[in-house]
C-alpha cells in the first residue's frame, strides 16, 4: 500500500489531471451524442478496464519497453488510432438510420459498446507513456512491493476516471434526447459524433513518437 501522503497527492493529480477533457471523453461524448447514454456508460466501463491493463503492464515492466521502443509505440498507436476512425466512419455513414429511428442507435448493444471502449483504452500508447513516467514518482521505495503500490494507484486513477468520464457522458445522452426529437437534428448528430471519432483518430494518429 503507498504512503497516505502519496495517496493523497496521487488523487488530487488524478481529479485535476482528469477533469481535463482529453481523448477519452472525446471517445465517450462521441459515443453518447451517437448511441445513447447506456452505450456511453458502457463505453467508460470497458475504457477503464484497458486502460487498468495498461497500469497492470507498467508495473509489471512492460510499460518501459513501450515507452524505449518507437516501433512499438508507433504500431500501438496506429492500430488505436485506424479503429477509432473506422468507427467515425460508420457512425458518419450511418447518420441518416438515426434519423429514420429517433431516439434509437442503429447499432446499440452495450456489449459491443464495452469492447470498443476496452480496444480504445488498451491501445492507447500515451496512457501507458505516462502511467511508466507517472506511477513510480508515487511508489514509497522503502517500502515493499512496488509493483502493488502502482496498482493501488492506478486503480484510484480509473476509479476517478470512471466517474468523471460516466458524467460527461450521461451529460451528453441527455443533450442528445433533446436532439433526437427531431430527425434532421439527429442526422446531424450522429454525423457530428463521427467527424468527433475521425478527428480523434487522426490526431492520435499524427501525434508524437514515445521519444
Amino acid at each position: 500500500m503507498p504512503a497516505p501522503e502519496h495517496l493523497v497527492t496521487f488523487l488530487i493529480a488524478t481529479v485535476v489531471l482528469v477533469l481535463v477533457p482529453g481523448p477519452t471523453v472525446v471517445f465517450v461524448v462521441s459515443q453518447a451524442i451517437v448511441h445513447g447514454r447506456r452505450a456511453a456508460l458502457a463505453s467508460v466501463a470497458g475504457n477503464s478496464l484497458g486502460v487498468y491493463l495498461l497500469v497492470v503492464a507498467v508495473a509489471f515492466g512492460i510499460g518501459a519497453v513501450v515507452d524505449t521502443s518507437v516501433a512499438l509505440f508507433t504500431a500501438i498507436k496506429l492500430v488505436g488510432a485506424a479503429y477509432l476512425i473506422f468507427l467515425g466512419i460508420r457512425a458518419f455513414r450511418d447518420r441518416h438510420l438515426l434519423a429514420g429511428r429517433p431516439g434509437v442507435a442503429p447499432i446499440s448493444g452495450g456489449r459491443r459498446q464495452f469492447w470498443r471502449g476496452f480496444v480504445v483504452g488498451i491501445t492507447n500508447p500515451k496512457a501507458i507513456v505516462f502511467f511508466a513516467a507517472v506511477l513510480p514518482q508515487f511508489v514509497d521505495r522503502a517500502a515493499a512491493n512496488p509493483a502493488g503500490q502502482m496498482l493501488v494507484l492506478g486503480l484510484i486513477f480509473v476509479a476517478v476516471a470512471m466517474v468523471l468520464d460516466s458524467m460527461w457522458g450521461l451529460a451528453a445522452g441527455t443533450a442528445r434526447q433533446w436532439l433526437a426529437r427531431s430527425p434532421r437534428r439527429t442526422a446531424v448528430l450522429g454525423g457530428t459524433g463521427g467527424v468527433m471519432m475521425i478527428g480523434l483518430g487522426a490526431g492520435l494518429a499524427i501525434s508524437g513518437s514515445a521519444d
